[in-house]
């Protein structure tokens, strides 16, 4: 395939690279990049947290300044003339700077007043963006109570006020549930074809990749690929299969494909087991296994480059926590709620909620942006109390006895509550003492989790300094300092790259064989598919609740007869709240 010529690129770098700090701490932030991004399409910079993608949208915003090598951008030389290009770019950050004690329309009238944009314009600027955006409605609330989503979706207004050749958008779906996601990507074609509009997006959401025109890949800093979605997994045609297996629990089934020497990666995927095998390598002969060929996916392409990239690979439990499991409580209820309410003034966050957790499941809660389910997760944590209703955790009254049921609980927050100007020793110790270990045996427990999670290397690093993957397993180290009977994960993957996170899912997994009830939230649809049981919240309600699979079926139809559980979810959400409403799935 021939390069395109210069007036049709909308980008080149050569040899751009980026560090920061000193030796022996300097981060190659980017190293050594070169690229060719084509005008008037969707191109993906994809690869998780700490991979470079916010360094090198910095760098084309002329926001920051290369080490070395060179940076054109719409024909104009970045390094030489940065103004020239932020006047013809749009960038939207990760956490974009909206007022939020100003409303919808204040917003939007701020940045078209940042951006010079003429009076004469505004009114019809302003009623495309509101149409475009679905913020019609809501141009009156303040943005400090809009929902994740309606938030990026305002953001990305206030970005487009004044129309760019470029539009630069970093992570712009991370943290937001998949309706708002499909919307935002639903926004962004419609520039591309409507306005002409050059759009270079990063994420770290894998199934993202397939709906660009082009994809760069990277990874610690380098590009380990550029291409078309297809051109990725091309090789792999005849190397991923579906496993079945009537009976029986899918993450087991999961376990024993990982010990197949074929195998290079399996993952469960709906009702199947997803497996990606060696080249010249056939499906095994396990007993009351079937395969099916499947179509391959850029998330096994991009897993295949990582494994020969990592030169080392967290696999999950080794030496199991020493817990004796009582088999007459290995089906009880350990968290039961029944009628939970909490009201913010006059607004009702969670209304009514009952389900019931048995010890040892893996229990999902999800929801879209400002379902309930952060309420629901913190109310069942300890950490807000519930205006009404009963809640029993590990065999507790959680609104007399809070600090008792809490004991038995390890919670791992989404942004890893760690101290970052401590090392990772220093806060092991930290959480060890504040769950009551002392002396011998909180030397033994820091020594766990050190072997454990594989952190021997970084003991005296500052948490700062440490890989997002590194920081997930230290907060997980810390979360299960005191071997809890209850771990409350909130969003614990949120852009870690997929070789984390299929060792985060099997210690996970081993430890809910173990007996440990794991509680989570995810915005990651295949993660549902990890769990025993689930409910999908709605506006404070239940919508849905059952199995992965019940809840899939929930949502088929002559259109979708066999939805994904991001089919699922959209489905349900979607749909009138007073026909899914309380809807349970068996």
């Amino acid at each position: 395939m021939t390069a395109a010529a210069p007036d049709d690129l909308a980008l080149i770098a050569e040899g751009l690279h980026k560090s920061f700090g000193k030796v022996p701490k300097r981060i190659d932030a980017v190293a050594d990049v070169a690229l060719r991004v084509p005008l008037g399409q969707v191109t993906g910079l994809i690869g998780p947290d700490g991979a470079g993608k916010t360094t090198l949208m910095r760098l084309i915003a002329g926001l920051l300044t290369p080490d070395s090598g060179t940076l054109t951008v719409l024909g104009t030389d970045a390094l030489a003339d940065p103004l020239t290009v932020q006047a013809s770019i749009g960038y939207m950050p990760q956490h974009f700077g909206l007022y939020e004690d100003l409303t919808v329309q204040e917003n939007l009238n701020l940045y078209a007043d940042l951006q010079g944009l003429p009076h004469t314009e505004r009114t019809t600027r302003f009623q495309q963006l509101l149409h475009m955006t679905g913020l019609a409605r809501f141009t009156d609330r303040l943005a400090g109570r809009l929902s994740g989503g309606m938030k990026q979706k305002l953001g990305l207004a206030c970005t487009l006020v004044r129309p760019p050749k470029l539009l630069l958008l970093d992570e712009p779906t991370v943290g937001v549930d998949p309706v708002s996601r499909r919307e935002l990507w639903a926004i962004v074609y419609q520039l591309v074809a409507d306005e002409g509009m050059s759009v270079l997006l990063s994420t770290a959401y894998l199934d993202e990749a397939e709906r660009c025109n082009e994809v760069i890949l990277l990874h610690q800093g380098r590009v380990l690929g550029k291409g078309t979605p297809d051109s990725f997994t091309e090789h792999l045609e005849g190397r991923v299969y579906g496993a079945r297996r009537p009976q029986g629990i899918r993450r087991h089934l999961q376990a024993e494909l990982k010990t197949q020497p074929s195998v290079l990666d399996a993952i469960i995927d709906g009702d199947l087991v997803r497996v990606l095998l060696a080249e010249h390598t056939h499906p095994s002969d396990l007993p009351n296994v079937t395969w099916q060929p499947l179509k391959p996916r850029f998330e096994d392409a991009f897993v295949l480059q990582l494994r020969q990239q990592t030169t080392h690979e967290w696999l999950g439990l080794t030496t199991p926590p020493k817990k004796e499991i009582n088999p007459n409580t290995a089906h009880t209820d350990i968290i039961a709620v029944s009628d939970l309410t909490r009201r913010f003034g006059a607004f009702i966050a969670v209304n009514a909620v009952t389900f019931s957790v048995q010890r040892g499941e893996i229990f999902g809660l999800l929801g879209a942006n400002g379902a309930g389910k952060s309420t629901t997760f913190r109310m069942l944590c300890g950490l807000l109390p519930a205006s009404a209703g009963t809640i029993s955790v590990a065999g507790v009254d959680l609104r007399t006895a809070a600090a008792q049921a809490r004991a038995r609980i390890g919670y791992m927050s989404q942004k890893f509550a760690l101290y970052d100007v401590l090392s990772v020793q220093q806060n092991l110790k930290f959480f060890a003492r504040a769950y009551g270990l002392k002396s011998q045996r909180q030397a033994e427990r820091i020594a766990w989790a050190v072997q454990e999670f594989g952190l021997k290397d970084y003991r005296d690093t500052n948490c700062d300094l440490l890989p997002l993957g590194f920081k997930q397993r230290l907060a997980m180290a810390c979360a299960l300092m005191h071997e809890p009977d209850i771990l409350f994960l909130d969003e614990p993957t949120s852009g870690v790259d997929p070789i984390e996170r299929r060792a985060f899912w099997q210690r996970i997994n081993q430890l809910a064989d173990q007996g440990v009830t794991i509680m989570i939230t995810t915005h990651f649809m295949d993660e549902a598919e990890y769990c025993d049981r689930l409910v999908i919240m709605n506006q404070g309600t239940i919508l849905a609740a059952g199995s992965p699979e019940a809840v899939r079926k929930l949502a088929q139809s002559p259109e979708h007869p066999n939805p994904n559980m991001e089919d699922a979810f959209i489905a349900l959400i979607s749909a009138p709240a007073a026909t899914n409403a309380g809807e349970t799935a068996t």
